[in-house]
C-alpha cells in the first residue's frame, strides 16, 4: 500500500493565506497530510483556517522554514512545478509521469512537490533544486492556474497512481539497489565541495560562471547519485584537494630552500 506520509506539498512564499488554506483542502481530498511552507507572507492565519475548512489538522501540523533548501534536505525525489521554459532545459515530466515517480519511489525515498510564488512560481535557483519539473498542460491562452489548483491537479494524479498500484505489483527500481539515494541536504553539500575544488584547479571562475554550475546540477540531478556513489564523488574531492595542498607546501618549502 502506498504511504502517503512519504510525499510532502512545498509551498514557497505563499503571499495570500486563502491559497495555503485551499491547498490544505486539496491535499485531505486526496489523502496527503504532510504540509511545508517556505517563508509563508502572512501564516498562520484565520483566512487560511476559513480556507481549508476540514483540512485545519493539516496546517496546525504545518512546518514552516526559512529556504527550499531546508525543506527538501532530506528528500530523494524533489519535483517542482514550472510554468515557463528556462534557459536551460531541465528534465520535464507530465502530471502523470510526475505521479508515477512519486509512488513508484515513496516506499524508498521522501518526495517533496515544490510550487512556487502565485505571480512568479519558482525562481532558477529553486528549480536547480529539482530532479524534474512537472508542468501542467493548461490552455496556451489562459495558463496561468491558481495555486491550489495546480496542487489539486497534481495530487490528483498522485492519489490515481497510488490506486493503480494497490490493483498491481510495481516494483520501483530502487528495491533492486543496493543503496539509498542522496538526499537534499547531501547534493547541497557536494555542490559547494565541487564548486570549491573546480575553483582550485582553475576550471571554474566565479567572477565568469557562466552555467557551469547550473549545468553540473542537472547533469547530477539526472543521474541521481546514491549515498554510496556521492561517498565516493566527495572522496575524490578530497584527494583532489589533499593534493594541492602538498603542491603548495612543496613549493613553499622549495622558496624558502632557495632563499637560503
Amino acid at each position: 500500500m502506498f504511504d502517503f506520509s512519504q510525499v510532502s506539498v512545498v509551498l514557497v512564499n505563499t503571499s495570500h493565506p486563502g491559497n495555503i488554506g485551499a491547498t490544505a483542502r486539496a491535499m485531505k481530498n486526496m489523502g496527503l497530510s504532510k504540509l511545508t511552507l517556505v517563508q509563508p507572507e502572512d501564516f498562520p492565519s484565520g483566512v487560511a483556517v476559513g480556507r481549508a475548512v476540514g483540512a485545519v489538522d493539516i496546517l496546525d501540523n504545518a512546518r514552516v522554514v526559512a529556504s527550499l533548501q531546508e525543506a527538501v534536505e532530506d528528500c530523494g525525489l524533489i519535483i517542482g512545478a514550472s510554468a515557463r521554459s528556462r534557459n536551460i532545459p531541465w528534465p520535464m515530466v507530465t502530471p502523470e509521469q510526475c505521479a508515477h515517480k512519486t509512488v513508484t519511489e515513496a516506499g524508498v525515498n521522501k518526495v517533496a512537490l515544490v510550487f512556487g510564488r502565485e505571480d512568479s512560481g519558482l525562481n532558477n535557483e529553486e528549480l536547480q533544486l529539482c530532479h524534474f519539473h512537472v508542468q501542467i498542460p493548461a490552455d496556451p491562452n489562459y495558463s496561468s492556474l491558481n495555486l491550489s489548483a495546480a496542487v489539486m491537479v497534481v495530487c490528483y494524479e498522485v492519489r490515481k497512481a497510488a490506486l493503480a498500484l494497490a490493483e498491481q505489483t510495481v516494483v520501483a527500481e530502487d528495491e533492486f539497489w543496493d543503496q539509498e539515494k542522496a538526499n537534499g541536504e547531501q547534493m547541497e553539500h557536494f555542490y559547494v565541495h565541487l564548486e570549491r575544488v573546480m575553483t582550485a584547479i582553475k576550471f571554474h571562475d566565479p567572477e565568469n560562471p557562466r552555467q557551469l554550475m547550473p549545468r553540473m546540477r542537472r547533469l547530477f540531478s539526472r543521474i541521481r547519485i546514491d549515498v554510496m556513489e556521492m561517498n565516493i564523488l566527495r572522496g575524490i574531492l578530497s584527494n583532489i584537494e589533499f593534493r594541492l595542498d602538498n603542491e603548495k607546501k612543496l613549493e613553499v618549502e622549495l622558496q624558502e630552500k632557495n632563499k637560503e
